[in-house]
């Protein structure tokens, strides 16, 4: 049984950081790509960073330079250092990953940036 199960989400001010985790069932290396969504409320979930098998990473342009996507193998976990932020990163935070030809996600961890 594969599960992804993301936590450390909650309520922060803007300029403030927060660290995500997602912890994996299964050793992450299995996975093609480990990825972090964002999702608000009627809207659809939006890409927010990958990490590939081989460490490479990619990031949505509007969390460049704010946002960091780490793993640690040993501990089954990919991490999502959030810093600098801005109350448009409010929603929810999904894990997502791809292995044995399907795809799983995480119950999602709940984001709030406020004034």
């Amino acid at each position: 049984q594969v599960q992804l199960v993301e936590s450390g989400g909650g309520l922060v001010q803007p300029g403030g950081s927060l660290r995500l985790s997602c912890a994996a069932s299964i050793g992450i290396f299995r996975f093609n790509y480990i990825a972090w969504f964002r999702q608000t409320p009627g809207k659809q979930r939006d890409l927010v960073a990958t990490i590939t098998s081989d460490g490479d990473t990619n990031y949505a342009d509007s969390v460049k330079g704010r946002f960091s996507i780490t793993r640690d193998h040993a501990k089954q976990m990919v991490y999502l250092q959030m810093n600098s932020l801005k109350p448009e990163d409010t929603g929810v935070y999904y894990c997502y990953g791809g292995v044995f030809g399907k795809d799983y996600w995480g119950q999602g961890t709940q984001v709030t940036v406020y004034s």
